[in-house]
């Protein structure tokens, strides 16, 4: 659903360009050959900018995980006492010259299976999930010839969440979800 809308967004700002430059073009025209002035063009300028912005800003804080559909990866990782499973997932994207994002999900036995999404990033070559203690899960994620690319992470999964490039940490819907959100 949000990928229909991304393109759908992705199409109403190439239309929305395009109607910009006629519009400049007959601007051009109001000033130099003293035509009628472009209300309409103008009007649809605006009315583009304002559905691409609508459309940014709901991307950006109202962000949640409910889309995730992907492939099982690895798992599952019980807990100490077995009140979480850890279940690691992927998704591949862009095709050929693409990549894979990750991310794990935990199941809470205690609160009715309810599953709760603690990780998301890009997928690096070495992975793997190991329970600390009964709440933190240490996560994995880096390619070893690559340091600046390490995506490992500590997490308390009562409190904390990663998301990569943050987007969950600017969610207006999400930020009752966690205590401390971490980005790269």
């Amino acid at each position: 659903m949000i990928t229909y809308l991304n393109l759908l967004g992705l199409l109403i700002s190439l239309i929305t360009v395009l109607i910009f430059l006629f519009f400049c073009f007959k601007l051009f025209a109001f000033f130099i050959k003293k035509k009628p002035f472009p209300k309409k063009l103008l009007l649809a300028t605006l009315i583009g900018c304002g559905v691409v912005s609508a459309q940014l800003a709901y991307n950006k804080y109202f962000f949640t995980f409910d889309n995730l559909e992907g492939e099982f990866y690895k798992g599952p990782v019980n807990s100490p006492t077995n009140k979480y499973i850890a279940n690691a997932y992927y998704m591949a994207y862009g095709g050929a010259a693409g990549g894979v994002n990750l991310w794990v999900d935990i199941t809470y036995h205690d609160d009715d299976n309810n599953i709760k999404t603690v990780y998301y990033s890009d997928a690096k070559s070495n992975f793997s999930m190991e329970w600390k203690d009964e709440d933190t899960l240490y996560i994995v994620n880096e390619e070893p010839n690559f340091p600046s690319s390490n995506r490992s992470i500590t997490l308390d999964i009562e409190k904390e969440i990663y998301h990569d490039r943050g987007l969950a940490c600017q969610s207006w819907i999400m930020k009752d979800k966690f205590e401390t959100c971490y980005q790269n």
